[in-house]
């Protein structure tokens, strides 16, 4: 199986990259945000949960991260892979996701990381804001979450490359070319 952790700050393209590559791969998506995003909108418990963390621009707890991916990914049937897009976000997190893919014989096949300039970032989710009306796409939360960002996730670069799975992917300019470059990390590993 082909599994990909595809990393990088809002904004810097990894809805729309991940989109791409389950259409040319045939693989399975799993969004953190979009899971969220479903239960917030639903109403549940994990939902209004998840709300309180969201609108702090802080992150969700990994235990219960960890389980909601656990169960997305074992509802797959017949699957050639997952993308997980939007976690592992911290270490904790990819030691865990690292245990429940060993669990299941699996492993990370590579993790891409898209990095964008952090001026170019606060641009792109401003007008993602505007445009799609996401209340968590306003200048105050975009500055709180890149900092969260930059503070907890950033170390998961030295973890992945220690773990020999770690792609740089340059995530400014053209789409097109930024999708040429992860096809080629990818199918190095294919």
């Amino acid at each position: 199986m082909l599994n990909i952790v595809i990393f990088g700050a809002p904004g810097s393209g990894k809805g729309t990259q991940s989109e791409k590559i389950v259409e040319k791969y045939g693989i399975n998506h799993i969004s953190t945000g979009d899971v969220l995003r479903a239960e917030i909108k639903n109403g549940t418990e994990l939902g209004k949960t998840a709300k309180g963390y969201i609108d702090q621009g802080q992150l969700i707890p990994d235990s219960l991260m960890v389980d909601i991916l656990a169960a997305k990914f074992d509802s797959f049937e017949n699957s050639k892979g997952v993308i997980f897009d939007g976690f592992p976000r911290t270490i904790p997190q990819a030691e865990a996701l690292k245990q429940m893919l060993k669990e299941r014989g699996q492993e990370v096949s590579v993790m891409l990381d898209l990095e964008v300039p952090e001026d170019e970032l606060m641009d792109r989710l401003i007008k993602r804001g505007q445009m799609s009306g996401r209340a968590d796409d306003n200048e105050e939360t975009i500055k709180k979450r890149l900092v969260v960002y930059h503070s907890q996730t950033s170390p998961l670069i030295d973890w992945y490359k220690q773990d020999g799975k770690y792609q740089h992917i340059n995530g400014l300019g053209e789409l097109d070319r930024i999708f040429a470059d992860i096809c080629a990390a990818i199918d190095k590993v294919k």
